[in-house]
């Protein structure tokens, strides 16, 4: 598994031997260049949550991201991500002003319990057996914890038979596509008439 494009193209990411399901390069190129196009990842703060091999979060890095907070409860998985940012930091497409760090923790616990300066991008790759309820309850303790502003483009992955998400109020799926077993939506806080007004 390699990183697909941008200044970190073809660096190899260091994956567990089991227990992880990384996304596709197909659906990975797809999620990358819908955001690339919205020009959400230049300079952006990024949160990868079930992080797994750390591949969203690299490939965000790779494509603009400044910051990067990488999430995975597997003590395993989050010392391979641990290695794979090492590694990047000694690459000489390194700048000074980056930053990329992982934490131990289940994805619900840090929703629950961070708070802080809200992230541009957050990207959720949870396991397909990730209860509906439980994906409804991590969005809204990510907006209520002020993880998720109103600017924060969400990006969650999902096995394409499970019930869609529902969004926290005042928050809306502006986008919803299928790859294959892989359903992906893109989440948004709901735009005002005033804001509309300002963007014309």
């Amino acid at each position: 598994m390699r990183v697909i494009s941008g200044r970190f193209k073809g660096v190899a990411l260091t994956t567990p031997k089991a227990g992880t399901r990384p996304t596709t390069d197909r659906t990975k190129e797809a999620i990358f260049s819908h955001l690339d196009s919205w020009g959400v990842l230049d300079d952006a703060r990024v949160l990868d949550l079930f992080a797994g091999t750390g591949a969203l979060g690299v490939e965000a890095l790779s494509r603009g991201a400044r910051e990067l907070v990488a999430v995975e409860s597997s003590a395993s998985a989050a010392a391979l991500i641990a290695k794979t940012l090492t590694a990047l930091k000694h690459h000489r497409s390194w700048e000074s002003d980056m930053s990329a760090r992982v934490f131990k923790a289940r994805a619900e616990q840090y929703a629950a319990r961070a708070a802080g300066q809200p992230f541009d991008v957050i990207v959720i790759d949870p396991p397909y057996a990730f209860a509906t309820d439980d994906c409804n309850q991590l969005l809204t303790d990510l907006v209520a914890n002020g993880i998720a502003g109103t600017d924060t483009v969400i990006m969650l992955e999902r096995s394409a038979r499970s019930d869609d998400p529902t969004p926290p109020a005042g928050w809306e799926i502006t986008e919803h596509r299928d790859y294959g077993e892989t359903a992906v939506f893109y989440i948004e806080a709901e735009r005002t008439n005033s804001d509309e007004e300002t963007d014309a």
